[in-house]
């Protein structure tokens, strides 16, 4: 049985991520979010929800202690959240961070809405988890699954990917974790 929590589980690609995780037998989830009432009418009744800021060390810390993997869909404060993450994981002894940033955070010059993604993904590549940081472009509603990966240094591909792409790939990422372990990856629809 994997232990994986979810922290940001309200956001649109952690809810597609969630859909598939509820129907697996091996997987005992963890859903962390600010407020429980934004999951809405999603069925999570097999899920463990923590209502808790990823802000909060101690709350977070807590949290991600008995996790295997730790999925992180986050926005606001994003370089201390990833300080927190990883120094949670440090103290917990969890390995595995999958982390969402967002394309072109490697452009020069880089946009200063991008400036947080790129500090958190410094923030995870400089410490010796096993990440897979993922820079998504721009999401569609698309019911589809088909993805393409570039890795950092090779230009950004597309434009688009579909939001269940990106969670068909987060998910394949939770079931084999050494996979993708300690790349920093774009994603998106072939051309």
């Amino acid at each position: 049985m994997k232990s994986i929590i979810v922290l940001g589980a309200s956001g649109n690609i952690a809810r597609h991520v969630t859909d598939i995780l509820v129907k697996e037998d091996n997987i005992k989830l963890t859903l962390f979010l600010r407020n429980r009432r934004r999951l809405g009418k999603a069925d999570v009744s097999g899920c463990n929800i923590i209502e808790g800021d990823v802000l909060n060390y101690r709350q977070l810390r807590d949290a991600i202690s008995g996790q295997d993997i730790v999925y992180a869909n986050l926005a606001g404060d994003l370089e201390t959240m990833a300080k927190n993450i990883v120094k949670a994981m440090d103290e917990t002894g969890v390995r595995k961070l999958i982390f969402i940033s967002s394309i072109g955070i490697y452009a020069v010059p880089l946009r200063s809405v991008l400036i947080p993604y790129r500090k958190a993904a410094d923030v995870i590549e400089a410490s010796d988890l096993d990440y897979t940081i993922l820079r998504p472009t721009w999401f569609t509603n698309v019911n589809e699954v088909d993805y393409e990966l570039t890795s950092k240094g090779e230009p950004e591909k597309g434009s688009v990917i579909s939001q269940k792409s990106l969670a068909t790939f987060i998910t394949k990422i939770i079931e084999s974790p050494e996979k993708y372990a300690r790349e920093n990856l774009g994603i998106n629809k072939p051309d």
